[in-house]
């Protein structure tokens, strides 16, 4: 019984494992988990029994986080476990309660039966040392080979990606904390003349930003893998295509995102606190789950110090990956996510989300104070090797490159006239209301990759990836007016990193920075629209220590 166990284990592992270092490094893993079994119930069988459950479960758990997320289980998913990841699991999978609770049922008598039957048992000093045997192998190994940044998005490996993960994470967690931040012995850094009792920079009130200025409503609009593809050679476009991503006066502006072609949640983080994800290292996957409720700094907050009311149209489950309790933290005051819309798939026609946010502006009125709403779009997203909803584009002519990038480039123009539909519904109805929009993509899409640079040897495009070269990293940013001329666009740089967005934001609106906010622009004057990459991380770090100091981010 005992080896038949292990050979269920064995097998297991060698149809999920690929190539000898993984193999070892997963075997080493379920030495490792029988050991620790073996310290509480010294029984093989039960042991053995135990493992097998654990490493089955979690190779499942890993293929479901892949099939929603395209990336397997790391030992973070562990770490930072929180209410929002069983409910959003819940959410998707409304039956797993169910199987969860027959999975156990079932499992206790089972386990009862090996009990009872095994008559072996081990010493706990033996499986003691054998545990830290296989934890010194792990760790070795993770060390001299450590995990590359894509490994876990090839949906293999799933128990080696794990433990090296785990050994990943509790190097990084001990050696700098959760963020990248000065060391609090090079002294505070004020945010503000005087100081609390605390000993923490005193920030000014709210009440000190004019709450009875007549300020424009806030439309700030993520445009899924949005980027102006003639950037790449030899890609055909239709008439005009690239004035879509021109702003009010003509110019034509770049953003440097902190993601490429995929985690859109990176510049979400971006935009909406004004950091840089790249600060948390390897950790910056889970950004929006390190920081929810601990992050009491961005830009909605400073719009509410001015009166605003602040509202975010989300397009999934406001639990995946802690978005609602991140989004409120920043001072997001009414999170509406694709529940509260009423439909149960996240992939929309970008009219649906525009004809929302024109629902919730209108439930506010009349209203003496300004809005500010995050919409999302998602009619660009992957995948482009099929036609999403062709009846939107009636008479559509392909420009003539491959399929995919001709079906990427029809939901692009799908946007565009979406676009200014709604910007014409705004006009027409709210004529005695002014309007900001500031629109922006949030990271190119996956097919930049080929396209970009046609033939391009792999682990080239890999290093450019890694070093986070611009040509793969650059979006755009647009601001446009509706009864409204923006009076300063001095912050709108030509080329622009996203953490930057809330600045231009504040100042084209009109809106007085907070201390923080204008720290932050003389960074971002000092490093001309560079924030993380700016003298090797230097600036980006000791902003980070000025807003923990000053309280704004907290439990780092």
């Amino acid at each position: 019984m005992v080896a038949t166990l292990h050979l269920a284990a064995l097998a297991v592992l060698l149809t999920t494992e690929y190539g000898p270092f993984a193999i070892t490094l997963s075997l080493l893993a379920w030495v490792f988990a029988n050991c620790l079994f073996l310290l509480v119930l010294p029984r093989p069988g039960v042991s053995a029994a135990l493992a097998l459950s654990l490493v089955a479960l979690l190779i499942a758990l890993s293929r479901v986080k892949f099939e929603i997320l395209q990336l397997s289980l790391t030992f973070l998913d562990f770490l930072i476990i929180d209410r929002d990841t069983f409910s959003f699991l819940l959410s998707v999978f409304p039956r797993l309660r169910t199987q969860l609770i027959v999975a156990g049922v079932l499992a206790v008598p089972v386990l009862w039966v090996i009990w009872r039957a095994d008559p072996f048992r081990a010493g706990r000093r033996l499986a003691l040392a054998i545990l830290a045997a296989t934890t010194v192998l792990m760790s070795a190994m993770s060390v001299a080979a450590p995990e590359q940044p894509w490994e876990p998005f090839q949906g293999v490996n799933h128990i080696s990606n794990l433990a090296r993960s785990g050994v990943v994470a509790v190097s990084r967690l001990a050696s700098q904390g959760w963020i990248e931040a000065d060391s609090p012995a090079s002294g505070p850094l004020h945010l503000a003349s005087g100081a609390h009792a605390a000993g923490r920079p005193a920030l000014p009130p709210g009440e000190e930003c004019d709450t009875t200025a007549r300020r424009p409503h806030i439309i700030m609009l993520l445009d899924e893998s949005s980027f102006d593809i003639t950037a790449a050679p030899g890609v055909k476009v239709p008439p005009g295509y690239s004035d879509y991503f021109k702003s009010i006066d003509g110019a034509q502006r770049t953003l440097i995102a902190e993601a490429t072609g995929g985690p859109t949640w990176y510049t979400e983080f971006n935009v909406l606190t004004g950091m840089s994800a790249r600060s948390f290292g390897d950790l910056k996957f889970y950004v929006t789950r390190i920081t929810a409720g601990r992050v009491a700094r961005g830009l909605p907050q400073a719009l509410q110090r001015c009166g605003y009311k602040t509202f975010s149209l989300y397009p999934t489950y406001g639990d995946f990956l802690g978005a609602r309790t991140f989004q409120k933290g920043t001072g997001v005051g009414r999170f509406i996510d694709m529940a509260d819309m009423g439909v149960d798939q996240d992939m929309q026609p970008d009219k649906f989300y525009f004809d929302q946010a024109l629902k919730v502006f209108a439930g506010q009125q009349p209203s003496q104070s300004p809005i500010f709403m995050f919409v999302y779009l998602t009619a660009n997203h992957f995948p482009w090797t099929s036609v999403y909803r062709p009846d939107l584009t009636p008479g559509w002519t392909p420009p003539g490159n491959t399929a995919e990038t001709d079906e990427y480039i029809r939901r692009q123009t799908m946007t565009a006239k979406d676009y200014r539909d709604f910007t014409t519904r705004l006009a027409r109805d709210y004529p005695d209301q002014s309007f900001l929009v500031l629109r922006f993509g949030d990271h190119q899409p996956a097919i930049s990759q080929k396209l970009l640079e046609p033939g391009i040897d792999r682990k080239l495009l890999t290093q450019r990836l890694m070093t986070a070269d611009p040509r793969y990293f650059s979006t755009y940013y647009a601001l446009d007016g509706i009864n409204f001329r923006p009076p300063d666009l001095s912050s709108a740089l030509e080329t622009l990193d996203a953490a930057y967005i809330p600045i231009v934001i504040q100042e084209a609106a009109g809106v007085p920075l907070d201390p923080s906010f204008e720290e932050q622009k003389k960074i971002m004057l000092r490093c001309k629209g560079v924030f993380y990459a700016c003298k090797d991380g230097a600036e980006a770090r000791r902003f980070n220590r000025l807003l923990i100091d000053a309280g704004l981010v907290r439990g780092m």
